[in-house]
C-alpha cells in the first residue's frame, strides 16, 4: 500500500479487487450505460452485491460518460456502490474531460451522502480502451482539482487489480499530488 496524506484527506493505493474492500463506504463501479453487468469491474461487481442491485440500476439507467450515480451495496460489505460511465478511448470526447468526470462526479456523490471512505477501480482502462499511463495521470488531476470540494470523505483509495496498474498509478500520485 502507498498512502499520501493531503488536505486532511488519506490518499491510498493498493493492489486488489475492489470488491473485497470491506472498511470502505462506497465502492466506485466501472459501469456501462445500462447499469448491468458485464465483464471486468462492473461484472465483478454486479455478481458479488446480487440480483438486487441490478433491480435497483434499472431506473437509473442509461448514464450518459462521466455521470455518476449510486446505489445501495446489497451483498458487499460496502454500504455503498457509487457506478461511474468512463469514456471509450478513441470515441467518447473529449476522453480527458469525461474520465475527470467520472471521479469528480464520484467525489461529489459520495460527499453528497455523507460519505467517508470510498474505493475507485482504475476506470475506463480495461475493455474501454483508455491507457493506463494517461488513465493515471487524468485521475489524478481530477483528485487534486476536487481536494478543495471535500469536506465528508477521509479516505479515497485506488484499488488496482494488478501490479503494474498499481505502479503506474502510485508514480502517478508522486508526481500530481503534491
Amino acid at each position: 500500500m502507498h498512502e499520501i496524506k493531503i488536505n486532511g484527506v488519506s490518499m491510498e493505493i493498493v493492489k486488489g479487487n475492489i470488491v473485497k474492500q470491506p472498511d470502505l463506504d462506497a465502492v466506485v463501479n466501472a459501469a456501462n450505460a445500462e447499469l448491468r453487468t458485464g465483464g471486468g469491474v462492473a461484472g465483478a461487481i454486479h455478481r458479488a452485491a446480487g440480483p438486487e442491485l441490478t433491480e435497483e440500476t434499472r431506473s437509473l439507467a442509461p448514464i450518459q460518460p462521466g455521470e455518476a450515480v449510486i446505489t445501495g451495496g446489497y451483498n458487499l460489505d460496502n454500504d455503498y456502490i457509487i457506478h461511474t460511465l468512463g469514456p471509450v478511448y478513441g470515441r467518447d470526447k473529449p476522453e480527458d474531460k469525461l474520465l475527470k468526470g467520472c471521479y469528480q462526479n464520484s467525489l461529489r456523490v459520495a460527499e453528497d451522502s455523507g460519505l467517508k471512505s470510498i474505493g475507485f477501480p482504475a476506470i475506463s482502462t480495461g475493455a474501454f480502451g483508455y491507457p493506463v499511463e494517461l488513465a493515471a495521470e487524468v485521475t489524478m488531476e481530477a483528485i487534486k482539482e476536487y481536494l478543495d470540494k471535500i469536506n465528508q470523505l477521509q479516505k479515497i483509495r485506488f484499488v488496482l487489480f494488478d501490479k503494474s496498474d498499481y505502479e503506474v498509478y502510485k508514480k502517478a500520485a508522486e508526481k500530481f499530488i503534491q
